[in-house]
């Protein structure tokens, strides 16, 4: 059995720098569904604290462009040059609602892990996103859903003492529903991810006062209910 790439790294590092379910282990898992070659140019939306970005740029020598709102990319730029990568990963500061300053058709891929939940679970993000691509390129998103879609008021008695409206989970055909109301896009991909169990479970260890509230959740039950659903279109 390989060895994956995020197992081999500094564990440390990762538990620190985890600001959910691990974005480095979802990341691996979802690059391997797509055509990443030396040199793509790939923006990496709501990079966090870039764990995601190095995965990219160390495994698949891409340029990544690690784009975050709350984040600051001086701490990013650090932390990318600490590793190496200063001139293979890019920190910009990037509200996704409002300019996004970057050229047309300019990125092979725009990646998103654990992040697109908030601001792209609308009919706008899409077709705002994907003139950034080149035609032919990749739009692929990761973010943790529900294994279905609950009616308002039906949650699982096991989530309902932790859910807000905030967490903006849905199920795999809601997102369905949602990306194929978009015309310039071909759904490539739409699956439960099977890094879900693991990625929380990295993140559990974290010593992150949100994973430390998070234990008590998934102690009680909530995380059956859990899926990471990834979703990949080709731009046309």
């Amino acid at each position: 059995m390989n060895t994956s790439f995020t197992d081999t790294f500094d564990r440390d590092f990762l538990l620190e720098t985890m600001m959910g379910p691990n974005a480095m282990r979802i990341t691996e898992e979802m690059a391997s569904f797509l055509p990443i070659s030396p040199g793509m140019r790939i923006l990496d939306l709501g990079c966090g604290m870039g764990i995601s970005s190095i995965l990219l740029a160390q495994k698949y020598d891409v340029t990544v462009f690690a784009a975050d709102l709350w984040v600051s990319p001086s701490d990013n730029a650090k932390r990318f040059a600490s590793l190496g990568l200063d001139s293979k990963v890019i920190p910009f500061l990037v509200d996704a609602t409002k300019d996004i300053p970057f050229a047309h058709e300019y990125f092979d891929m725009i990646i998103s892990v654990d992040s697109y939940q908030y601001f792209g679970n609308n009919e706008h993000m899409l077709p705002k996103l994907l003139p950034f691509v080149k035609k032919g390129g990749f739009m692929a998103v990761a973010i943790p859903g529900f294994v279905q879609e609950y009616p308002e008021g039906q949650l699982p008695k096991e989530v309902q003492p932790y859910w807000t409206p905030e967490w903006y989970f849905y199920s795999c055909p809601w997102w369905r529903t949602l990306w194929e109301k978009e015309a310039s896009i071909v759904l490539t991909d739409l699956r439960e991810m099977d890094s879900c169990k693991q990625a929380w479970d990295d993140w559990l260890q974290s010593p992150n006062p949100y994973a430390q509230r998070d234990s008590a959740m998934m102690e009680a039950g909530a995380g059956q209910y859990f899926n990471i659903i990834q979703l990949i279109g080709r731009k046309i």
